[in-house]
């Protein structure tokens, strides 16, 4: 009987043991993602020679100022803008989260050619999606500037530096 009693003992120790170890780590929390909460300082600006006119746009090269953009924005001057370099060419999508005032964008190939212009309604979060997979620039201006200016899908985009894919590189790459 003490035998039996020795086994017994034994073996809810044993279990005991075995289910007494740490408890498994929680599994890691999911990144929070960034979020603009204000509207980002005035960027670095170049001056654009779009079709026959010209536009001074603030340079949005990093992630967070592309992220950024225009959200919080209350001012848009008419004969300024904001140039997006997507970095590679592909099917953009920007919307107008947090953007209080109406505007208009151009998304551009990597040559500068103007592929399409878009209206862009205040605080609108459906993603206006482009037509093409080869944007790489984005320019944001002034609701109804391009038309007021003359600029038409087809027209080529230069900075006062030269073609797009040069001007606009990432302080790093430059």
């Amino acid at each position: 009987m003490k035998f039996i009693r020795l086994i017994f003992a034994t073996v809810i120790a044993g279990l005991l043991a075995v289910g007494c170890g740490k408890p498994a780590p929680p599994p890691p929390a999911a990144p929070v993602q960034w979020e603009p909460t204000a509207a980002q300082p005035r960027l670095v600006t170049t001056k654009l020679y779009v079709g026959p006119t010209d536009i001074t746009a603030e340079m949005a090269l990093a992630p967070k100022e592309i992220m950024t953009g225009m959200m919080f924005r209350t001012n848009i001057v008419e004969n300024e803008g904001m140039i997006f370099n997507l970095h590679q060419p592909q099917r953009a999508a920007f919307w107008m989260k947090n953007c209080p005032k109406p505007m208009s964008c151009a998304y551009i190939d990597p040559q500068g050619v103007i592929l399409e212009i878009r209206e862009m309604e205040p605080n609108n979060t459906n993603s206006i999606v482009a037509n093409s997979d080869n944007v790489m620039f984005v320019l944001e201006t002034a609701r109804g500037w391009f038309e007021r200016h003359g600029v038409r899908t087809g027209m080529v985009i230069q900075s006062e530096s030269g073609p797009l894919m040069d001007a606009l590189r990432p302080p790093t790459q430059r």
